[in-house]
């Protein structure tokens, strides 16, 4: 593959939420980690609000809105995450992010662990996918490595697809991941083939995202939420941004 592009770090605030609602105290803040992260280089902004509300509230997406829309922030690229049940559908209709991940996860699930079965869903994606954008919002799909997957996302009319990449981080993690980066680099080509827009998230690391990104030079976005948290608590913020954004390039 030869076909390079600027690859955007998108920073999930999702665990700044989780710790914020431990306490009634209103700190850390969503809003300002959004400003500190942005202020230090990160391209987007990425949430997703669950219907119990245990990490991003109703109210953050609202906070997070304003604040993008306004001076310095108008560049930066707003993505929101989740299942589109009709009460997610009203949110994001209603905020009109630049970007809508639709992910295939149940009220209980702790995370997004798989991607859309398109056999089962990609009929009632469709039109949702559509609609969406007709108001304007780009949308990807979460999928897994495949290339049916890949090949379903594109029959919905979605212009982007996000790779789940936990089978990946976990091989990585034992030292032996070849073979599923081969994956990962097959269906980016595909997507790239079929005009999908190539994003990635799910466990990335500093380490395990220079090498995808290396393997996938189409890989338009990584949304890192976890891992650039807890490097956050040990480097700080800023420094983690940076950290992530050096591994992009």
């Amino acid at each position: 593959m030869n076909y390079t592009i600027q690859t955007k770090l998108s920073v999930n605030l999702n665990k700044i939420a989780l710790l914020r609602n431990q306490r009634d105290v209103g700190y850390p803040s969503v809003v300002e980690s959004a400003k500190i992260v942005i202020a230090a280089g990160a391209h987007g902004i990425t949430v997703h609000p669950r219907p119990d509300e245990r990490h991003i509230r109703r109210t953050d997406v609202y906070e997070l809105r304003e604040l993008l829309d306004h001076g310095q922030y108008d560049v930066t690229e707003f993505n929101i995450e989740g299942n589109p049940t009709p009460e997610f559908l009203q949110l994001v209709n209603e905020i009109r992010p630049h970007q809508v991940t639709l992910v295939p996860d149940s009220p209980d699930q702790r995370t997004s662990d798989h991607g859309w079965d398109f056999d089962l869903d990609g009929e009632r994606l469709t039109p949702i996918v559509n609609n969406l954008q007709n108001a304007g919002m780009r949308v990807s799909l979460f999928v897994d490595p495949s290339i049916k997957s890949i090949e379903g996302a594109h029959a919905t009319g979605a212009q982007r697809i996000e790779l789940y990449t936990e089978p990946y981080a976990a091989a990585f993690a034992q030292g032996a991941y070849k073979k599923s980066l081969a994956d990962y680099s097959r269906c980016a080509t595909r997507a790239h083939e079929l005009s999908l827009g190539v994003n990635a998230g799910h466990d990335l690391t500093i380490a395990n995202t220079s090498v995808l990104r290396t393997a996938i030079p189409n890989l338009a976005e990584v949304s890192i939420g976890h891992a650039i948290t807890a490097d956050a608590l040990r480097i700080g913020f800023p420094q983690a941004v940076r950290a992530y954004l050096a591994a992009l390039e």
